[in-house]
């Protein structure tokens, strides 16, 4: 096959959305349609023995949520598909921000009964700003929800977008029957008592047909002739090229728990999904079809297989191929490369491979040269940006828990820092050391993964602080008085840049005011 072809076969998104909304689920079940599991698992479940395929460790077994992003690819259809499952929790947004600047689209999960929650908002903020085609799945329609025109009204209202139903729900909750699909123009029924087996799709090109009536009764039939003539008249047709750029969200009603609507989700997506999109450089835009090859590493993951204590770079391909056994040129450290096992992933598996193409996401095995944001090239010096460190919400005191497992803790947390699930700073005066997190809930995933993954015991205690703010400045006579006044406020984060450990909002101002031609940021790169 053609090196353009294969770009134009490939299809990498994101899977979106508030906790609890069905996001891993919805990803299980798209896995299960494109052939690569032979059964889905449950995110929660006592029954169901196998967990999902995507929460492959082991605490979000234990707890039943996604706290971090896994990758997952299969054929469907002649298409090649990257799946890259995010935590919705918002105690692990980075880690979904970061994947963000990885995918060519998304799909955003809705919940039909909670509607829009608050971390959806925040992460389609983030993908407006991005301009990222949106795709919108109304899940747990087996459940009694909101009114389908009312829950796009407030899906309009919150997140302010122009919506294009490609299907439309009968009934809700007890009465649901089924879903009709505007795209495919066909009627799909749902059968028994338990809602859980689908009957054949049945072809109803016209809604006038008398067949329908058979079908689902009179009543439902006068309903969604009602409903979609008024879909219709309110809701703009299908518009490909308004989609690609951003202006319009298709949306579809299912079910994922009871395999619902999904089918018609992933054959409407891989037909209209963009394929892989061009990229800003600091140098320039980058498009997938030049000859050299170029990436970056959005994200790091420690012990993805425990029993080998080995670190993945998870690499996605920009532009060019990427061979095995290649030299490729690492920019920031300015050395070539070469990597002997890449490898393609289905969640926590992996398969080492010869090629990649432009929007694959590769896993390369490092032992610590590579860093999230750093750029890979057959030679050119290029600087991919937009994965910054944010300042944390919450600051506290790593202790060493087991005098006697100083090395092990010392090497688990320089390893989960490299992740970028939490931030580490080191106090200038003391050394002490300082984890920063967005969400509270990281600190226990963090103390969970150091006694389970590297046999260290940790504690904490709470550190008194506003905001980490980095440091900037060409004034040294200026920086000079800052560091000794505000000595022991300073730190170094990880890559050893001066960070201000502002303990208030109204220090943070008198300080800016006191110090004109410094510069403090909230986030790593400025």
């Amino acid at each position: 096959m053609k090196f353009e072809d294969e770009i134009k076969r490939r299809r990498t998104f994101g899977i979106i959305s508030h906790p609890d909304a069905g996001k891993t689920t919805l990803t299980e079940k798209l896995l299960l349609y494109g052939g690569a599991i032979q059964e889905a698992g449950a995110v929660k479940s006592n029954k169901i023995k196998k967990t999902a395929t995507s929460d492959f460790m082991e605490i979000e077994k234990q707890r039943g949520i996604s706290v971090a992003t896994s990758v997952m690819g299969f054929e469907y259809k002649g298409k090649q598909v990257n799946i890259l499952d995010t935590p919705g929790h918002q105690d692990f947004a980075e880690d979904t921000y970061r994947t963000l600047t990885a995918v060519d689209s998304v799909i955003v999960v809705v919940d039909v009964a909670k509607g829009v929650e608050a971390q959806t908002e925040k992460l389609v903020q983030v993908c407006r700003m991005r301009d990222t085609p949106i795709i919108i799945f109304i899940n747990k329609l087996d459940r009694e929800g909101k009114d389908a025109f009312d829950l796009m009204d407030e899906i309009e209202q919150k997140l302010d977008l122009t919506l294009c139903p490609l299907s439309w729900p009968i009934g809700m909750g007890q009465r649901f029957k089924g879903v009709y699909n505007m795209w495919e123009k066909n009627l799909q029924l749902i059968s028994g008592a338990s809602k859980t087996k689908i009957e054949q799709a049945v072809a109803i090109e016209d809604l006038a047909d008398e067949n329908l009536d058979k079908l689902i009764g009179n009543t439902d039939a006068d309903l969604l002739r009602e409903e979609v003539e008024l879909v219709t008249e309110v809701y703009p047709s299908f518009n490909a090229q308004e989609y690609l750029a951003a202006q319009q969200c298709p949306v579809f009603f299912g079910s994922a728990l009871n395999n619902f609507g999904v089918r018609e989700l992933l054959d409407c997506f891989v037909e209209i999904a963009p394929p892989p999109q061009p990229k800003k450089a600091e140098e320039r835009l980058i498009k997938p079809n030049e000859d050299k090859f170029s990436g970056f590493v959005f994200k790091i993951h420690a012990n993805i297989d425990p029993n080998h204590r080995n670190r993945i770079a998870f690499l996605k391909i920009v532009s060019g191929k990427f061979e095995r056994n290649t030299n490729y040129l690492h920019t920031r450290l300015n050395k070539n490369f070469k990597f002997s096992s890449p490898t393609a992933f289905m969640a926590s598996k992996k398969s080492v491979i010869d090629e990649a193409f432009p929007g694959d996401i590769v896993g390369i095995p490092d032992n610590g040269n590579l860093r999230i944001g750093d750029t890979l090239t057959q030679g050119e010096k290029l600087h991919y940006k937009g994965i910054p460190a944010f300042s944390p919400e919450h600051f506290r005191f790593i202790n060493n828990a087991d005098p006697l497992k100083s090395k092990q803790l010392a090497k688990g947390i320089d390893q989960l820092m490299d992740e970028g699930v939490a931030q580490l700073f080191t106090l200038k005066q003391n050394g002490r050391k300082i984890i920063g997190t967005v969400g509270a809930l990281q600190y226990e995933v963090i103390q969970y993964r150091l006694e389970h993954e590297y046999n260290a015991k940790c504690s904490y205690e709470n550190y008194p602080a506003y905001k980490a703010c980095w440091v900037e400045s060409s004034n040294h006579e200026q920086l000079a008085e800052f560091s000794r006044i505000k000595q022991r406020y300073l730190a170094d984060d990880k890559f050893g840049r001066l960070v201000f450990m502002a303990d208030s909002s109204f220090s943070l101002q008198m300080t800016k005011e006191k110090f004109p031609d410094i510069k403090f940021h909230l986030k790593s790169e400025f």
